[in-house]
């Protein structure tokens, strides 16, 4: 078709279009822009009775007027006290209560407390004075118990509602910022863990090479290579040394992360808690390095213990394959058909150490959830060499 290419060209800037339409609808300009319209079509609905009787303007120009009240909502985040300003003057011109709701709520939404209490006060003082002049509609108050059933309460209740949803917004940010705290300190303290198992497992073997250098020296005492066992055991000692200064020891002693080896009691203490495990390790894993089996360990650890979690007597299979240069951990469990009896207990952090043991080690963590599975997939690099 010779107009292919040009369709093609719509379809994509439709698309696009669609894309910016979308992102615009769903961003604070356009709700403002919503409210600052919705506002404006309360207040048409009183523009006869503003042409008429409240005063000189036409229905065009009381239009125009409440237009551009109504507009100054769309800076109520930036500048929530223009449109108060500007809904007291309607308040006073016009006669107009229905704005004074809308910046009310606004300063309480995006000032909180402190903005929202002597704002609405300042309304409730100004409609008391305005009510004491004679040009008050009979018709919106004829007694002061009239006065206060009608005008009180409007700008009471929308200003504690924006002030509760300012609250509501502190106590959204604070539990993000918690969340943000406890991912980081359990990053930080994965660092941690990542760093003892290396002076532990790198450690023992710059031990081994020094004895061994110091035993070759001690062979070929007198002869030309002496002196070069010497320096090779001395390097092993001094890095030894530095790993001790940069790496802090395990406070307790305890010996380092269990590996491959370690997986088999993972396992039974796993079906001890109610979740039996399957579990596959392919023979060729059991040449890796220390460090690449104890990251395995630790995913494996953190996965059978969240499946207990969330997922109580779900089978779980464990499947660890060499695929190339790549180790592949997959850790697959059903979904629980009904809620726990109670709410786990979980820092929701887990993933996220996990996360940062696999990178430290050069690989990447997925955990999805399937229709009725949840998964978890490591890769690491297995450091084997050609």
């Amino acid at each position: 078709m010779p107009h292919t290419p040009t369709v093609y060209a719509l379809r994509r800037a439709a698309a696009a279009a669609r894309r910016r339409v979308d992102r615009w609808a769903g961003s604070p300009r356009a709700l403002d822009v919503l409210t600052a319209l919705s506002c404006f079509a309360l207040m048409v609905l009183d523009v006869p009775g503003l042409a008429a009787a409240d005063n000189s303007l036409s229905g065009l120009t009381a239009t125009l007027v409440l237009a551009l009240g109504a507009a100054t909502l769309m800076v109520r985040r930036a500048a929530p006290w223009v449109p108060f300003l500007v809904a007291l003057v309607l308040l006073a011109w016009l006669h107009e209560l229905t704005m004074i709701q809308f910046a009310l709520y606004s300063l309480g939404r995006f000032r909180g407390r402190r903005a929202g209490v002597p704002a609405t006060l300042l309304y409730v003082a100004v409609s008391y004075g305005l009510f004491e002049l004679p040009g008050w509609p009979a018709h919106r108050a004829d007694s002061l118990s009239e006065f206060l059933s009608l005008v009180v309460p409007v700008g009471v209740l929308a200003s504690g509602v924006g002030i509760a949803a300012y609250r509501q917004d502190l106590v959204r940010e604070l539990a993000a910022q918690r969340a943000e705290t406890a991912a980081v300190q359990a990053v930080h303290q994965e660092r941690i863990s990542v760093a003892r198992d290396v002076h532990d497992l790198v450690g023992r073997e710059l031990t081994v090479l020094a004895v061994r250098a110091e035993v070759l020296a001690v062979r070929a005492r007198g002869e030309a290579h002496q002196e070069r066992f010497e320096e090779l055991a001395d390097t092993a000692r001094r890095a030894h040394h530095m790993l001790n200064e940069t790496i802090v020891r395990r406070a307790d002693g305890a010996d380092a992360t269990p590996g491959l080896e370690g997986l088999p009691a993972l396992a039974a203490e796993s079906e001890r808690m109610g979740s039996p495990v399957d579990l596959a390790v392919a023979p060729e894993a059991r040449a890796l390095s220390p460090l690449r089996q104890t990251a395995v360990y630790r995913v494996v650890q953190e996965c059978l213990t969240n499946a207990a979690k969330h997922a109580p007597g779900e089978r779980v299979a464990v499947t660890i394959s060499v695929l190339g240069r790549d180790l592949r951990v997959d850790v697959r469990n059903a979904l629980a058909g009904a809620p726990p009896d109670r709410a786990p207990l979980s820092t929701g952090t887990g993933l996220f150490s996990m996360e940062e043991r696999v990178r430290s080690m050069g690989g990447t963590l997925s955990a999805r959830h399937r229709t009725e599975t949840f998964e978890v997939t490591a890769l690491l690099p297995t450091g084997f060499r050609d």
